[in-house]
């Protein structure tokens, strides 16, 4: 059972390796992500083109993302009041 588990193991990283000797570099996707990305960015350019324009939001919307931000900050920024809390610094 060991010895299966190693051979895939060892199958993967020769994979891995030419993947990196072809392309450069190992991308955390295939050839179908690639596709769909594509795909993606061409329908949100060429989308807006053909439809028609659409109202503003109305004010109360777009509050929304800058409360997001200010949350965020603010959870950023906040010191973190944990009591007991050592780190060893190991060299």
């Amino acid at each position: 059972m060991i010895r299966v588990l190693t051979t895939i193991t060892i199958s993967e990283e020769r994979r891995d390796c030419t993947m990196a000797k072809y392309f450069g570099a190992s991308f955390g996707f295939g050839i179908g992500g690639l596709l769909f990305l594509a795909a993606l960015a061409a329908f949100m350019m060429v989308l807006p083109l053909m439809l028609p324009p659409l109202p503003p939001p109305p004010l109360v919307f777009m509050f929304f993302p800058v409360g997001i931000m200010a949350a965020l900050m603010f959870l950023a920024f906040s010191p973190a009041d944990v009591v007991g809390n050592t780190v060893s610094q190991t060299v």
